[in-house]
């Protein structure tokens, strides 16, 4: 898209959103006329009606009770904004397909930014007629409109007669509108009624200051955003990817192979493209359109920057064989788009005569393990520069640590003449009863999981207490750790909490971890 290319804004308006909801969506959709209603102000009020109460003369906004005593077989249905709201969001996501800038107009519509995608549909015109048709096929009353403001085609959408207004053609098309057309508030419409304005011609060349003091800059405001005298920027409902590619289909496809080999041919072009601007992808989506309306999107993260289509198949691969039949092709996909959604530098790295990379082995095996299970749950073991033993080590996501070389970091060396650690460190030392011959020496026996032990050697103490940052609230006790071998040949690490007399006088014992 060229950075001097005009804007184009398409507004699609959900006429019978809540009604189409019910009739199509529900498990035993109501015969003859309908509508919705909500308790409002204390009484039973229409909130929507379909095509067919419209025509009997009933309206939004109308009590229950007249409606009723106008047409006693209506049927009722009790209104659900959540419902609705979920139904918007997944149209929504459909629209999709047309324009990654797609955002919500609640209640019942929805606004897009077309700007350079319309030429991959073969113009305005073309994708218009494809989505009402689509809309169409899904059971919903919809009216859409392209302009160059948004505020130009909500007006035409929801009050105008032409669904296209061409470029510069902003002015015409909104001069014969009620003010209405300017999204203004219902109070604001009426007292422009009222004073004989009823048309945006009647309004759009009088005085500004005139119109702002009398009815408010809210007018003014929605009249510039029409005209596009003021910018009305979009808030996309999912953030835009970095890079895109899409292979749309004549005749949808269901066979996860015909997947995976689009995906792969997909990935060669969105490879290319990385590869041009020297980036590679750490964060991949494969959105699948399925041909009546639904949506899947299978995301997938990588430990380093990545653009080689093999590898990139192998991971969807993996991850299409986690999900399983969660991932239902229904009647086909008719559309399937590859995004990276982050991207970072990827330098160019000779290869190794010696052999293959190792952390490019380890990055791969990280990769695919992520796509299985999911990234965050790959953890690897890094140790920490602390002496406090369950702050020693800590698992961290994997590709985090492969991308910050973590896991390639020295080890902490410890000195040759510092007590050794248990091989086995419980995630949470455990409770035991200790008797000691003196308050401040070693234990003698022990018992723990009920069952006693009999001490035959001891060696300790290794005093070691909490640093003060980590002991906020300045009540974390001193710890004796002692190394222990009981007569059954069991080698044990434990610990008496608390320093006899000075912080405590009932020390309390704990099994920490095992040596073997």
């Amino acid at each position: 898209m060229s950075a001097s290319s005009p804007r184009r804004h398409l507004v699609v308006w959900l006429r019978r959103l809540s009604t189409d909801r019910i009739a199509h969506h529900s498990p035993a959709p109501p015969d003859g006329p309908l509508a919705a209603v909500a308790p409002v102000k204390g009484a039973q009020r229409l909130t929507a009606v379909d095509d067919e109460a419209s025509r009997l003369g009933l309206v939004p906004g109308m009590a229950l009770a007249d409606a009723r005593a106008m047409y006693p077989a209506l049927a009722v249905v009790d209104a659900d904004p959540r419902a609705d709201a979920d139904l918007l969001a997944a149209v929504a996501d459909w629209c999709d397909r047309y324009t990654p800038l797609v955002g919500l107009d609640p209640p019942d519509g929805l606004v897009l930014d077309i700007t350079g995608c319309t030429h991959l549909f073969g113009g305005e015109v073309a994708l218009l007629s494809d989505m009402v048709r689509r809309l169409d096929k899904g059971g919903y009353a919809a009216r859409v409109a392209i302009a160059d403001t948004v505020g130009c085609a909500w007006a035409s959408a929801h009050h105008g007669t032409s669904s296209i207004v061409p470029l510069g053609g902003i002015r015409a098309a909104i001069l014969p509108l009620p003010p209405a057309a300017l999204r203004l508030e219902a109070g604001v419409a009426e007292a422009l009624a009222q004073a004989g304005l009823k048309r945006i011609a009647d309004l759009i060349d009088l005085p500004r200051a005139a119109l702002a003091a009398r009815f408010g800059v809210a007018l003014v405001r929605r009249l510039d955003q029409a005209l596009g005298r003021e910018d009305e920027p979009i808030t996309p409902r999912l953030p835009p990817p970095t890079y895109v590619v899409e292979q749309p289909f004549a005749e949808p496809i269901g066979l996860e192979r015909d997947v995976l080999g689009t995906l792969h041919r997909l990935a060669g072009r969105l490879g290319r493209v990385l590869e041009q601007h020297g980036d590679g992808a750490r964060v991949l989506q494969a959105a699948l359109f399925r041909t009546d309306g639904k949506v899947y999107r299978v995301r997938l993260g990588t430990s380093a920057p990545l653009r080689d289509a093999e590898a990139v198949t192998r991971l969807f691969g993996d991850r299409l064989a986690a999900i399983g039949e969660a991932c239902d092709p229904g009647f086909g996909f008719d559309l399937v788009r590859l995004s990276a959604l982050v991207a970072e530098r990827q330098s160019e790295v000779q290869s190794s005569l010696a052999g293959p990379d190792g952390a490019a082995e380890l990055a791969h095996l990280i990769d695919r393990l992520g796509a299985r299970f999911g990234l965050d749950r790959v953890t690897v073991p890094v140790a920490r520069d602390t002496h406090i033993p369950e702050y020693a080590v800590a698992a961290v996501p994997a590709h985090a640590a492969v991308s910050h070389a973590v896991v390639a970091a020295p080890v902490i060396e410890q000195d040759s003449r510092a007590p050794a650690r248990p091989i086995r460190l419980f995630e949470r030392p455990e409770a035991i009863e200790a008797i000691a011959e003196v308050p401040d020496g070693p234990p003698v026996r022990f018992r723990w999981r009920r069952v006693l032990h009999e001490i035959a050697a001891t060696e300790g103490p290794e005093r070691i207490a909490m640093e003060w940052w980590r002991d906020a609230d300045g009540h974390a006790l001193t710890r004796d750790y002692f190394r222990a071998e009981t007569r059954a040949g069991m080698r044990v690490w434990l610990y008496r909490e608390g320093l006899y007399g000075r912080e405590t006088g009932s020390p309390r014992w704990f099994v920490h971890g095992l040596f073997g």
